[in-house]
């Protein structure tokens, strides 16, 4: 895929790095990347990905701005409160960079949709706020053999993971969790609350991971989950592995 004198200007940092170049450049704008969660994370997801040069990215989000989302949901505008997401993220990326395609998909996904939402992308964000989305959109990866990188927010931490569980026996999700907890027991981010950098800097390096993904560079977060305490600022990384199948549940 050719890139223009345009784009060439604009990914010059990108393409001088060896590890990026002239064929990483045209990977990212090859890629089709769909960001589930148009919210906290969703938003340096989607902006990075953008600036960076994906050709296509999708967003999923059935939820319309608020003006309290706005203390970390950087993608979207005061004059958007009220807007559908979805619109208001295809309008950012369009500032950020026209040669960036967005489909929206205002739904919530669900056992109906999926499948065939995740069937047409390469590679898949997770940037949702609860677990019944988190498990659904780690199983439908996993079942269309789709690279899932999944990032959860608490209060003043977060954490990081890449699941390709289809790919050498590396783990799945429900090997990190083997199941929901218990509806009610998680507090929501309005009842616990969120500093808004947190997102910001989980939804940074998941997009980094993203773009490695793409390019094909560096080690990816597979069977490693990364931790972040910004109230300390303590960063742990713990390992994680595929369950024997003669295993005990």
């Amino acid at each position: 895929m050719t890139l223009s004198p345009d784009e060439l200007a604009r990914y010059a940092r990108h393409i001088v790095l060896p590890e990026v170049g002239g064929a990483g450049q045209q990977a990212l704008k090859r890629a089709k990347v769909l960001v589930v969660g148009a919210g906290g994370i969703g938003s340096p997801v989607v902006l990075y990905l953008a600036a960076a040069g994906i050709g296509t990215i999708g967003i999923a989000d059935d939820d319309a701005v608020s003006l309290s989302n706005l203390q970390r949901q950087v993608l979207h505008g005061t004059a958007d409160v009220g807007r559908p997401k979805v619109e208001s993220a295809a309008s950012a990326v369009a500032r950020l960079n026209p040669h960036v395609a967005v489909v929206p998909h205002a739904v919530r996904l669900d056992d109906r949709n999926v499948a065939a939402t995740v069937a047409s992308y390469d590679l898949v964000l997770d940037g949702s706020d609860n677990f019944a989305t988190r498990f659904l959109l780690a199983d439908a990866c996993a079942a269309a053999a789709k690279p899932l990188v999944s990032s959860a927010v608490n209060r003043f931490s977060g954490s990081l993971t890449v699941l390709m569980p289809y790919r050498d026996s590396h783990p799945s999700y429900r090997d990190l969790f083997p199941e929901p907890p218990p509806e009610g027991l998680v507090p929501t981010c309005a009842e616990a609350g969120i500093l808004g950098v947190v997102t910001g800097i989980l939804g940074t390096l998941a997009a980094t991971e993203a773009i490695k993904l793409v390019c094909g560079i560096g080690e990816p977060l597979v069977g490693r989950l990364l931790m972040i305490d910004a109230l300390d600022m303590r960063v742990q990384t713990i390992t994680y592995r595929r369950k024997r199948k003669d295993a005990p549940e």
